[in-house]
């Protein structure tokens, strides 16, 4: 019945990865923002740098936090929903795109299965593209890692930059793993279920409210951690040419660049703000003192 469930799972994620059309339905948008403007007023959300991107469309490549919910992904959203003439398409894990309710969501917001073909139409239609390399592991990754940058040595993104010649933007998160506290990825659980078929590497352990010790795709009320989001300067590769992409040296080099850019990023905003859940509670909690 397990692996019925799961090869059925995994056809309609094939089906569905296919689709790269775009489909932004800018009235759903313009109904949704204003909630995504609330949910990320719960965070304090911040979102500094967007008057780094340069005229679209670029490639923004950014670590994300918190689980299924990635507040700091919906900070972005909005902010550049106010502030960018252009759409901005998210590339999203293929799977998601088959949970009903959800896939339909995503594809009127503008999301496209992770793919250099889903990426490369979306550029074609000039909206600007972002990925967040570390994918699952990444947003799942342990609480002791909260402060890490983790691409998992993919570098795929890199190629598709260079292919299409377009600056890559760094867009830095941090807070959003303080929304939940993630004890592990759970990844032989991930295989012993047979998820790593659909290309979801991960069952995480977590502990999250209402439901204390669960798994982390239940639905869950965040914990109201600050979250600061920091667009970089664009990091420009036109110089080394479209056939670079087929260099995977270079491709390497690349992307250990950018890692390392962001990862020092992120300690400048860990710095900061070293406590964005327990300040924030305390702000909340002493309103006066704000």
């Amino acid at each position: 019945m397990r692996a019925q469930i799961i090869d059925t799972w995994r056809r309609a994620t094939v089906q569905a990865s296919s689709a790269t059309e775009l489909a932004v339905d800018d009235a759903f948008v313009d109904r949704l923002v204003p909630w995504m403007r609330r949910f990320s007023a719960y965070f304090d959300s911040r979102v500094r740098g967007l008057e780094n991107v340069p005229q679209g469309p670029v490639l923004l490549v950014g670590n994300h936090s918190g689980g299924v919910l990635t507040p700091d992904t919906s900070a972005v959203f909005v902010a550049w929903r106010e502030q960018r003439p252009e759409p901005l398409s998210i590339l999203g894990l293929d799977a998601a795109f088959t949970v009903p309710g959800l896939g339909s969501l995503m594809r009127k917001i503008g999301a496209v299965p992770a793919s250099h073909a889903g990426a490369e139409h979306a550029l074609s239609q000039g909206a600007s593209v972002i990925v967040y390399p570390g994918g699952a592991e990444e947003v799942f990754r342990p609480y002791r890692d909260r402060h890490r940058v983790d691409f998992r040595g993919r570098s795929g993104f890199v190629r598709l930059a260079l292919r299409n010649q377009i600056p890559v933007v760094p867009v830095v998160g941090h807070g959003g793993h303080e929304t939940l506290f993630i004890l592990g990825r759970g990844e032989r659980i991930s295989r012993w279920v047979g998820l790593d078929a659909l290309r979801v590497n991960v069952f995480p352990i977590v502990i999250q409210a209402p439901w204390g010790l669960s798994t982390g795709g239940m639905p869950m009320i965040p914990l109201p951690a600050r979250i600061t989001v920091q667009v970089e300067s664009p990091m420009d590769w036109s110089h080394l040419g479209p056939e670079a992409a087929d260099d995977p040296g270079i491709v390497r080099r690349c992307a250990d660049e950018i890692e390392a850019r962001m990862q020092g990023t992120l300690d400048t905003l860990v710095a900061e703000d070293p406590h964005p859940l327990r300040d924030r509670l305390i702000e909340l909690a002493t309103p006066w003192r704000a």
